[in-house]
């Protein structure tokens, strides 16, 4: 069955653009079909890294965004994955209810993911919150503690948001912390991570053995959280 999968935050640098890459290497992995859209149209990252198997996509664009849907529908057979920019929230909000998305999403059986992405910050708890003010039991929510943006989410817990997310059904993840030099290495070449890790035959691994081997633990630890979740 097809379903949505936004990968935001709303707060710049908390590390929405890494979430996604990571889900559209997991879908490869996995031979899961999938079709990406990626709304930041100075440094998307999905066009960057997986330019293959993604699309720009204009938030400000009614039918821009609506491409999105029909995609979903049209191809059951394929997952839909969107890396939204930061400052998308408000216009991804009017879409939906000037056009009636969670109505439809309904109607058609479309299951709508949303993967809040946060730091350790206050404002990422204050994000969520609007969030699930928002939206409700519209959405399938799956928090995701980025602990490459930091490690001590006691904001989080102590507000609240986090078991009222649970209580509205959502999964929470951890993403553990990277070394920062792979990271960096990964991105300054412009790298997949299949190909960083030189899983292709026809192109080098863009890293040594040992930065290899971390991002490779990190990258299993990452989809055992994934599997919980299920796409």
């Amino acid at each position: 069955m097809a379903n949505i999968h936004f990968v935001g935050g709303e707060k710049g640098g908390v590390g929405k653009s890494l979430m996604a890459r990571v889900l559209a290497q997991y879908m490869i992995d996995r031979n899961i079909p999938f079709l990406g859209f990626d709304t930041d149209r100075s440094h998307g990252a999905l066009m960057r890294f997986y330019s293959g198997y993604a699309s720009p996509v204009v938030v400000d664009r009614f039918e821009a965004l609506d491409s999105i849907v029909e995609a979903a529908v049209e191809l059951p057979d394929r997952r839909v994955l969107v890396d939204l920019a930061a400052q998308t929230h408000e216009p991804l909000v009017k879409w939906m209810d000037d056009s009636g998305v969670l109505g439809l999403a309904d109607e058609v059986g479309l299951p709508l993911y949303y993967w809040h992405v946060m730091d350790s910050g206050k404002d990422s708890v204050d994000l969520l919150r609007k969030l699930l003010d928002r939206f409700g039991t519209g959405l399938r929510y799956v928090i995701v503690r980025n602990q490459v943006r930091g490690n001590d989410f006691d904001a989080l817990e102590q507000s609240g948001e986090q078991a009222r997310a649970v209580q509205l059904g959502a999964k929470v993840i951890t993403v553990k912390r990277l070394h920062d030099s792979v990271i960096n290495k990964v991105d300054a070449g412009s790298s997949s991570f299949w190909k960083a890790q030189g899983s292709s035959d026809r192109e080098p691994a863009t890293l040594g053995l040992m930065d290899r081997q971390r991002l490779k633990m990190w990258m299993r630890d990452v989809y055992r959280e994934i599997d919980d979740v299920g796409v």
